[in-house]
């Protein structure tokens, strides 16, 4: 997979890049539509946050972007989905290189039973690498804000850390390999507030090496971090009751929570509806 990261564009200087370009996404199980119509720029360096009530496609779009959703049987993803100017779903692109540039952190800590150290170093090792681990990790966990903690136990098992420290954990397992961008999916639901508030403050930190996106039930998770927001809905048809996902509004943060554009969007974020 060739970098076209340095693509010439015609929006200014200034403007965020699109790391990922996605047009009338659609994504099926079988002969089920779980998702329709998405269309949507995801941008550099930015925190886009994904929310909207239960069973409308957060995660299922979230799975899209590192080609997840290819492990799921029946499953098959429809429309355009680029990467730095790249047709993700390409047959020639490799899904296994996808998912080392795009990380994923999942909604519940999954530390390795291994030493915190054999966590971080886990990664590198199964590309290949087997030099300067010991800088890597370290650096790994001072970007996942963990390295003062875990410093002088590096060689205890992952699974004595408490939530809070196994998900940032898993944040430095995934930075670990270099990725370009980093998935989470409800990373702080299994989380206690003031675990909860670091995973924050790291998200924070850590965009302006990263590509971020975020699914989040926690509408106020969204407002405080995020750059940009698309707000979900489902569409629930009468016959089977069956709900396909569609994304209703996608915008800056703070015009989604001050000034939406549509009327569900507002009804979701006033707490009128969801």
């Amino acid at each position: 997979m060739s970098d076209h990261a340095d693509d010439v564009t015609a929006e200014p200087a200034d403007a965020p890049r699109a790391v990922f370009h996605v047009e009338d996404l659609r994504v099926y199980y079988g002969d089920f539509r779980a998702v329709t119509d998405v269309s949507m720029d995801v941008h550099d360096n930015e925190i886009t946050a994904m929310i909207g009530p239960s069973g409308c496609g957060k995660s299922t779009v979230l799975r899209c972007f590192n080609r997840m959703n290819d492990l799921i049987p029946g499953a098959r993803v429809e429309g355009r989905l680029d990467y730095h100017s790249i047709p993700l779903y390409d047959h020639k692109v490799d899904p296994v290189e996808v998912r080392r540039r795009i990380g994923m952190v999942f909604q519940k800590p999954n530390p390795f039973p291994k030493s915190i150290y054999d966590n971080v170093a886990y990664g590198p090792r199964v590309a290949g690498n087997k030099k300067g681990l010991d800088d890597l990790v370290e650096q790994s966990l001072r970007k996942a804000a963990l390295w003062d903690e875990v410093k002088d136990r590096l060689k205890n098992s992952a699974m004595g850390l408490s939530g809070g420290q196994q998900q940032r954990l898993c944040i430095a397992r995934a930075i670990a390999v270099s990725p370009d961008v980093l998935l989470m999916d409800e990373p702080c639901s299994a989380l206690d507030p003031i675990a909860t508030a670091l995973i924050e403050e790291l998200m924070v930190e850590i965009k302006e090496d990263y590509t971020i996106i975020i699914v989040t039930h926690n509408m106020q998770q969204a407002a405080r971090v995020s750059d940009r927001t698309a707000f979900f809905t489902a569409e629930v048809d009468p016959n089977t009751e069956q709900r396909t996902g569609l994304l209703v509004e996608y915008a800056p943060t703070d015009a989604i929570f001050s000034n939406p554009q549509d009327e569900r969007t507002e009804n979701y974020v006033t707490g009128r509806f969801g």
